[in-house]
């Protein structure tokens, strides 16, 4: 698989949570200070630093999830963490909250 398989555009996923909202999951990987101050409605918050404990006890395997960060530097770690648990449909947004705020 291409590295581009594993990044999803801020366009692309607005266009998926207007069309079919319930078909992914969306995991923010920041702190809850920075989660406190935004987030993408409907997300589900596990800090970076506690992904590899609470993943296979509190995200379905089979789910397609979008993972964000700030900038996605943290969340291509998460992808990669996760890849390592066996989690296959999984994404990161290109640039995290801060270009999908950008592009409105």
């Amino acid at each position: 698989m291409n590295f581009s398989d594993f990044i999803i555009e801020s366009k692309k996923l607005k266009s998926i949570l207007t069309t079919a909202p319930g078909s992914i999951v969306l995991l923010d990987v920041r702190e809850q200070e920075e989660f406190d101050e935004d987030r993408l409605e409907g997300c589900k918050l596990i800090p970076l630093g506690d992904l590899m404990s609470r993943a296979n006890s509190e995200l379905d395997p089979d789910s397609d999830i979008v993972i964000y960060c700030a900038h996605g530097v943290r969340s291509m770690h998460a992808l990669m963490g996760l890849q390592s648990l066996g989690f296959e449909k999984l994404r990161s947004l290109e640039g995290g909250l801060c270009a999908y705020r950008e592009d409105a």
